[in-house]
């Protein structure tokens, strides 16, 4: 795949020389790289559990409730891998039940983050699992499926997954299209590879027009490109629920909220040992810890402990109550913390102090929420451009002292004030992606009502 996430399938398409070839040995050498590593995720289902959920639907045993929900209507097949996919779909799915109200639409992930939000927020969509990228597991799906219409969000480029799909009829286009700093060169020195891979896709939907040049460099027909803008522009913050409402009412009047989203190991670290230093300036301050890895709560609440901070778990009943200055809240709940930085005084956002590429900053903007991050943001370069040409974040230089930033930014002078709202004016402005995606999807309507035989003519000659 072409994103950051596909490396490992990168190598192994990299060892695929000829196109005739490619398809067949990169089956063959994902299945040896699944034997090879088959000690290490048995070892991590026994002790964690963390890849034992839907293991059966990603051999390709299809969950009956699918069938059964899909049966007798044309269907809309959309993949959107984690929590952050899941969410970025929100709207759209909200937007293809009103564009093609004949059609059922099914929704798979690949984490299990994301299949526990995908569930918690689309109680009525058939959720599931996507198989392994096996041409054999994957027919499975698409017969009983049987999709118009397949949707991958972002960069979820499985190379069976679009062969299979292209094969079988299906309109295949892949929307809030992104090729990262990190991914794009491996996939120039790969092009010629991906080329024929990418043949059966039908759209391409970019966020933004560095995306699409991109795109049109690895050799794609400007012709299946449109920008169409980036979906997490129009996401709307997640009901206020229980977690929300315990932790508005737990807060003190008066104490600042560092809200730090999505972080990952080493930067829980990082804000602990620079949270001494913020009491001492505002003793009525309140961390609240957002891991990004559901993996990582316990390693986290162990972390902050061990440094003398007392932990309140959002899922522990009654967690919180009359939150008090120096005290970690530590959110360990799926889906919540999109709504959560309404509450913020300011928010830090993970996966920025470590090289990880960041994260969404347009959760916090749109509250008007001042967002600070660390030098590391190639994986939402585009959006974090547009912020930084209007003042509209906050990004530590290299060497920065992190205690005086965050000391600056909960403080929520005049102009932490300004800068917030410059980021909610920001978010507002771009805002319209979803749209314009239903528009050009909408063009597809006349291709979506052909008869299969016609949708496979067109598929294989896409």
């Amino acid at each position: 795949m072409i994103g950051e996430d596909g490396r490992g399938k990168e190598g192994i398409t990299a060892a695929c020389a000829r196109k005739e070839t490619a398809l067949p040995l990169y089956s063959l050498l994902l299945l040896v790289v699944l034997i090879v590593g088959a000690p290490v995720w048995l070892l991590r289902m026994a002790t964690s559990g963390r890849y034992r959920g839907g293991l059966s639907e990603r051999l390709g045993r299809v969950p009956a409730r699918l069938a059964e929900t899909v049966a007798g209507r044309p269907v809309i097949w959309l993949h959107a891998v984690s929590v952050g996919e899941v969410l970025a779909a929100a709207e759209l799915i909200a937007g293809l039940a009103r564009v093609f109200p004949a059609y059922a639409l099914a929704l798979s992930t690949t984490t299990e983050a994301g299949q526990k939000l995908a569930r918690q927020r689309f109680p009525t969509l058939p959720v599931f699992y996507l198989p392994l990228d096996f041409a054999v597991l994957v027919r499975r799906y698409l017969r009983v499926l049987k999709p118009r219409l397949v949707l991958l969000m972002e960069s979820e480029l499985w190379p069976n997954l679009i062969r299979e799909s292209g094969r079988s009829g299906a309109a295949i286009v892949v929307v809030n299209a992104r090729i990262s700093d990190r991914s794009f060169p491996r996939t120039m020195r790969l092009r010629r590879l991906w080329q024929p891979i990418l043949r059966p896709v039908t759209l391409f939907l970019a966020q933004g027009e560095e995306t699409a040049a991109r795109l049109r460099a690895i050799g794609l027909p400007a012709a299946k490109i449109l920008v169409t803008g980036n979906l997490k522009y129009d996401g709307k913050a997640a009901a206020r629920g229980r977690v929300f409402e315990g932790l508005k009412g737990a807060l003190m009047p008066g104490s600042p909220l560092l809200v730090a989203g999505s972080t990952l190991e080493d930067e829980e670290a990082q804000l602990l040992t620079a949270w001494p230093e913020v009491l001492s300036a505002l003793p009525t301050a309140i961390l609240l810890l957002a891991p990004r890895h559901t993996p990582r709560f316990n390693a986290v609440d162990a972390l902050a402990a061990s440094r003398g901070f007392k932990v309140y778990r959002a899922s522990a009943p009654g967690s919180g109550e009359n939150l008090s200055g120096g005290q970690v809240f530590l959110l360990d709940t799926i889906g919540d913390l999109a709504g959560i930085y309404g509450l913020a005084t300011a928010a830090f956002l993970g996966g920025s102090l470590i090289p990880a590429g960041g994260h969404n900053p347009l959760e916090p903007a749109r509250f008007g929420v001042p967002v600070i991050l660390g030098p590391s943001f190639e994986n939402f370069r585009e959006i974090i451009a547009v912020m930084q040409a209007s003042a509209a974040l906050r990004v530590l230089k290299p060497g920065e002292h992190l205690a005086g930033v965050l000391i600056e930014a909960l403080r929520g002078g005049p102009e932490m004030r300004a800068l917030g709202e410059r980021g909610r004016a920001v978010a507002l402005a771009q805002a319209g992606a979803t749209e314009r995606t239903l528009d050009a999807l909408a063009t597809l309507t006349r291709p979506l009502e052909h008869t299969p035989e016609h949708l496979q003519h067109a598929g294989r000659s896409a």
